[in-house]
This record gives C-alpha cells, sequence and structure tokens, in this order.
C-alpha cells in the first residue's frame, strides 16, 4: 500500500484523527503493511513488542495458551482494531499472541515510531485508553460469563457481541462479517469444539441461526438474548 493510502487510513482512526498531518505521513513513511494468511500468527506471546498493529482487513483473535494445552481467546479485532500498543509503549514484551482467523492485512508502526509519537503527543494515550477500555468492557462481560454462565449461554453472550460490534442488519437476520469456526467460538467461551458443533447445530434445526455460506447470520435474537441472560422461559 502506498503512502498515501496508509496516511488515509491512520488519520480515521481516531487514536490519530487529532494529531498534525505531517505527524501521521511520518508514520505511514515507516509503516508496512503485512498479508497474514488464516491461522498465521503476527506475534507470539512473549516476543518483543517491536511492533504497534492496526488491522487493516479481516479478523485478528488476542490469545493465550494456557497450561492444560488450550487457547483462550481474549479479543476477536476486525478492521481498524489496534493491538500490541500498550507493550510497545511500555517497552515490554507482548502478553499474549496475535493469530489471523482469515485471510488479513496489518499495518505494522515500528515501536520506536510510536514511542517517539506518543511523548509528542500524549493525547494518543488518552484515545488509546478509551479504544481499550471499551474492549474491556467487553472482556469483562466475556470473563464473568465464563465463571457464572452455562455454555449454551456463553455461546449466545458471545454471537450478541460480535454481532452488536460488526453485523449487518438485513431482513434475514444479522449476519456477522466474518466466518467464525466452530472452534474459534469454542476458544472464545471455554468450551470445546464438539460441544460448540452441538449447540450451534441444535440452533440451526431450530432456525434460531442461519448459515450464509460460510457466515452466521442470527435470525433469532430475541432467542439468543433470552438464552444469553438465562431465561429458560
Amino acid at each position: 500500500m502506498p503512502a498515501t493510502e496508509i496516511t488515509d487510513f491512520l488519520r480515521a482512526n481516531p487514536v490519530f484523527a487529532a494529531l498534525p498531518v505531517r505527524e501521521v505521513q511520518a508514520l505511514a513513511a515507516v509503516a508496512r503493511e503485512e498479508p497474514v494468511r488464516a491461522r498465521d500468527y503476527v506475534f507470539m506471546e512473549g516476543d518483543p513488542a517491536a511492533w504497534f498493529c492496526v488491522v487493516r482487513s479481516g479478523h485478528v483473535k488476542i490469545l493465550r495458551h494456557a497450561r492444560t494445552g488450550r487457547d483462550v481467546v481474549l479479543e476477536l479485532l476486525g478492521p481498524g482494531e489496534l493491538f500490541g500498543g500498550v507493550a510497545a509503549i511500555e517497552r515490554r514484551p507482548y502478553p499474549a499472541s496475535a493469530q489471523a482467523t482469515e485471510a488479513s492485512v496489518v499495518v505494522k508502526i515500528p515501536q520506536e515510531a510510536i514511542v517517539g509519537l506518543a511523548e509528542r503527543h500524549p493525547s494518543i494515550i488518552r484515545e488509546m485508553a478509551l479504544m481499550i477500555g471499551r474492549r474491556l468492557r467487553g472482556a469483562h462481560d466475556s470473563v464473568q460469563s465464563l465463571a457464572a454462565d452455562p455454555v449454551e449461554a456463553r455461546l449466545a453472550g458471545a454471537l450478541l457481541r460480535l454481532a452488536e460490534r460488526e453485523g449487518t442488519r438485513a431482513p434475514a437476520g444479522i449476519t456477522l462479517p466474518f466466518h467464525l469456526t466452530r472452534q474459534s467460538l469454542a476458544d472464545m467461551t471455554g468450551t470445546t469444539v464438539e460441544t460448540a458443533i452441538r449447540v450451534v447445530s441444535r440452533w440451526l434445526k431450530d432456525r434460531v441461526v442461519a448459515e450464509d455460506g460460510p457466515r452466521l447470520v442470527l435470525r433469532d435474537v430475541d432467542t439468543l438474548r433470552s438464552l444469553a441472560e438465562g431465561d429458560d422461559t
């Protein structure tokens, strides 16, 4: 991607929108656009935080590897969302891994460039905090659900949160704009892939959800909301 396109892409992000154009142009000049294949890692937990990353297209999941050998998905990030920024600014290793869930493109800004920018314009730290705060509220809901809710409620809640963030409304329901595999759904909700397959298959049969090619369509949002809230009536 030419530097001018990276400049426009970064300026559209709330974190960089208020910066002088020359500062964003300087970032774009040293940034690089990196295509990432599905299931490939952008970085691994414990790697030096060499890059501040922004999803250009596709989706990237942030995960940690549990001692049991299973992955725990902390966040699923779409276009325009930042990751690796706090570690880069604090000059510490990445606390989690980042893996593409589909063919994606990531804009990567070198650590020194983003650290220097933060020193000259501390306002970007505030904007990052606001963005991370919004994501933490979603993460809090996920953790609370993992601790207290049955599997079906967790799965329903996860679909509703994704639909609220990125779903496209149509007469048939709300379409998730990416291929959410049963494995990813299981990782996000702390269950097994077999359980995720079983529950989603029942929802497909009951027309609570449908499939539009590889994408899920939430047909009966009210039923999913009742399940997420633990209403069995």
